[in-house]
């Protein structure tokens, strides 16, 4: 089991050009959340939903992975199952960084998954013209996404991992989104030390025993060599 487990989200991803989940006004992207990132919003306006997630998957094209997401990889390199990166993104960026031992818990923007046979298939082009499952052939895919209303990915992995970890570090949340802003408390619980990195103080870091403000592609980088040279 991993001895460090490192929950990432929107903030680590935002410093290569990936907008954040929701503008200070509630939008994503000019659209009301509930209207993209809930199942009823998809039932409402199918052709919507999937012209938005085929337009932020051609986005992924235009971006790169940052110094935090490098430094994570190269953790990952030293430690190997040791550590565990958790992240709330849905973009490949840890991947492309080199990370292998990542879970995504929302899904992936890469994949795309079938509602008539439960097929999850890797996925770059669009979904907007309604193409077929390979696996089943029908005409029902979707972006293989975790939506506001549905159960996160892998929780019970996630959920052992904490309970085992020995240092859980959070960067980039707001801790206001759960589960993942209950993870602090669960590793706390079974003895974790914890460490956020965030650029702001968020709403959980009372939770935390140290909270480090600044950019992740800073902060992580830092943290890293800590781990590496104490």
């Amino acid at each position: 089991m991993p001895q460090i487990v490192v929950l990432t989200g929107a903030g680590i991803s935002a410093e290569s050009g990936v907008p954040t989940f929701r503008d200070a006004d509630g939008l994503w992207e000019g659209h009301r959340v509930e209207d993209v990132a809930t199942p009823e919003g998809f039932d409402r306006d199918r052709a919507t939903v999937q012209r938005f997630y085929d337009e932020r998957r051609a986005a992924l094209r235009t971006v790169e992975p940052n110094a935090a997401h490098r430094a994570l990889a190269e953790l990952e390199e030293t430690l190997g199952e040791g550590l565990l990166v958790v992240t709330q993104n849905i973009d490949d960026l840890h991947e492309r960084a080199g990370s292998r031992n990542v879970i995504h818990m929302h899904g992936e923007l890469l994949k795309a998954m079938c509602r008539s046979c439960g097929a999850v298939v890797p996925w770059e082009g669009t979904l907007a013209d309604e193409p077929v499952c390979p696996k089943c052939g029908a005409a029902d895919l979707r972006p293989d996404v975790v939506w506001f209303g549905e159960v996160p990915y892998e929780m019970d992995r996630i959920s052992d991992a904490l309970a085992d970890a020995a240092l859980f570090v959070s960067v980039g949340t707001s801790g206001a989104v759960y589960p993942a802003a209950g993870f602090v408390q669960h590793a706390r619980r079974h003895g974790a030390r914890t460490l956020e990195l965030n650029l702001e103080p968020s709403e959980g870091s009372h939770f935390f025993h140290e909270s480090r403000q600044g950019r992740a592609g800073e902060l992580v980088p830092a943290w890293v060599r800590e781990v590496f040279w104490g």
